[in-house]
């Protein structure tokens, strides 16, 4: 599993690394792989719904640190999932999608030397693509980790993470049409496209 071998590397870094240095760092660079799950699209004026199906995901974190316990947070990471056609007819079986997400956040962070609790925040955009057809939404995540860190500047990043994109139900993504269909819509219950992720990542700080 990805996050297996993340971990593990993470590990093998730790113990590989100099002695520790005086702390003092305000970077910090989070390469990270994960899992993302869920995620639903109803098509407009027909019965017809697609699913995503649960994939990995792979993604960059940076923050730089504002106080003690507080840090700005910029996160990119990418899925591409295959979503697949779970009720209705007449429209194609499966589309293999492609989600990217840049937000701009922060974490707080509570009390810890080596081993600390956060809680993370970010808004931003989310782009979709779905056969040649993209466009892009406004969203949002909130996530809860800890940070694992036995040496100042190496260490694990481990966290849970919820993602919602309001949707535009005026959007061409899975855009059907010929002499038997024409869907070119797509609608989100209540407006909101909602995931779960995991993940783990290696935290380097400078």
């Amino acid at each position: 599993m990805v996050l297996q071998r993340l971990a593990l590397l993470a590990l093998a870094l730790c113990h590989a690394a100099a002695a520790d240095a005086e702390d003092g760092k305000r970077f910090e660079i989070t390469p990270f792989g994960g899992y993302r799950f869920g995620g639903t699209f109803e098509i407009e004026a027909s019965e017809a719904s697609y699913k995503l199906q649960d994939s990995s995901s792979l993604g960059l974190i940076f923050n730089l640190r504002d106080r003690d316990n507080t840090q700005w947070e910029l996160l990119f990471s990418r899925q591409t999932p295959e979503a697949r056609l779970v009720a209705g007819t007449g429209a194609r079986p499966f589309v293999d999608m492609e989600l990217q997400t840049l937000q701009l956040g922060g974490t707080y962070q509570g009390r810890g030397d080596t081993v600390r609790p956060y809680l993370a925040a970010t808004i931003g955009g989310t782009l979709i693509k779905a056969n040649a057809e993209s466009d892009s939404f406004f969203s949002g995540s909130i996530g809860v980790g800890l940070q694992i860190m036995p040496l100042s500047h190496v260490g694990i990043r481990l966290e849970a993470r919820a993602h919602g994109a309001l949707t535009d139900p005026d959007t061409d993504l899975f855009c059907r049409t010929g002499p038997d269909e024409n869907i070119c819509a797509v609608r989100v219950e209540d407006d909101l496209f909602a995931q779960m992720e995991t993940f783990a990542g290696i935290v380097f700080r400078f």
